[in-house]
């Protein structure tokens, strides 16, 4: 008897659960089989293999309950980058790139800086700016140890050379200062969560997306504890949430009265990223 073919399959699906969506469900293909679109129009009428078509059917399955693209693959890509992913991290976001980017242009290439990045995760943020700047001196932080473990594979699967330390905020890193100070931290209120998609409410980690206080909790921590780890000519850059913009900055200004503080927006228009200079 023939076996389905790639594009058959996603046919079948749609038409069981309609619900789905075709691109995820190609996107799926494409990479879980490190496929180009040119790939997957070359291959979309092949025949399954049994290997592909048992992962296919854990893939819908996973799908109806919400469950991300992005975990049922292990990896999201990031600054072109792939990083594993898992339950234990949050999901990097396309939004987060833009804090990595302020980053790298803000310095010379030929810079040399030290860096703390507060909360990892993956290390996405951490290890995207050593491999964009391999002599640049960085150092992450997470309050989880299960997302270090995550973060320090992907260090040794991209090759950086980040140093990894366990601790809430600043606790793991007394004594030291920096040039530069990055942060993504969890900033989305309690009373936001039937705002959000499914997938993430019930399976990225809550400790890494909610904070108290209407989201505000940490960047009131870090408003008042920053200024003994920073270099006096140093920066913070901060990702916030799109309606955070006016308190967030406000902490810092109260912080650090002879700073600019600046609010930019992310590709959609909203505030996004606070930056202390």
């Amino acid at each position: 008897m023939r076996k389905r073919t790639y594009g058959e399959a996603i046919d079948e699906s749609l038409r069981f659960l309609p619900s789905l969506d075709r691109s995820t469900l190609e996107y799926l293909w494409k990479q879980y089989k490190h496929w180009t679109l040119t790939d997957w129009l070359s291959h979309c009428h092949d025949e399954m293999i049994s290997q592909d078509e048992e992962w296919f059917r854990m893939a819908i399955t996973a799908l109806q309950s919400h469950y991300p693209v992005q975990y049922i693959l292990g990896f999201e890509s990031f600054y072109g980058y792939d990083f594993q992913v898992t339950e234990d991290t949050l999901i990097p976001r396309p939004e987060t790139e833009l804090l990595v980017e302020q980053i790298l242009n803000s310095y010379s290439t030929d810079s040399k800086l030290n860096i703390l990045d507060i909360g990892t995760g993956t290390g996405a943020i951490a290890i995207t700016l050593k491999k964009e700047r391999p002599q640049w001196d960085i150092t992450a932080t997470d309050i989880s140890n299960k997302a270090l473990e995550v973060a320090k594979k992907n260090a040794k699967q991209l090759n950086a050379d980040v140093k990894f330390k366990q601790g809430d905020l600043f606790e793991a890193i007394a004594g030291k200062k920096f040039d530069v100070i990055v942060s993504n931290p969890p900033y989305i209120a309690e009373e936001e969560r039937c705002e959000m998609d499914e997938s993430v409410k019930r399976f990225e980690p809550s400790q890494a997306l909610f904070a108290p206080h209407h989201g505000l909790a940490i960047y009131e921590r870090l408003a008042k504890e920053a200024s003994d780890y920073l270099n006096d000519d140093g920066s913070i850059y901060l990702e916030i949430g799109y309606r955070q913009g006016k308190m967030v900055s406000q902490f810092f200004k109260e912080a650090f009265p002879t700073r600019s503080v600046e609010v930019l927006p992310d590709y959609s228009g909203h505030d996004r990223m606070v930056i202390v200079r």
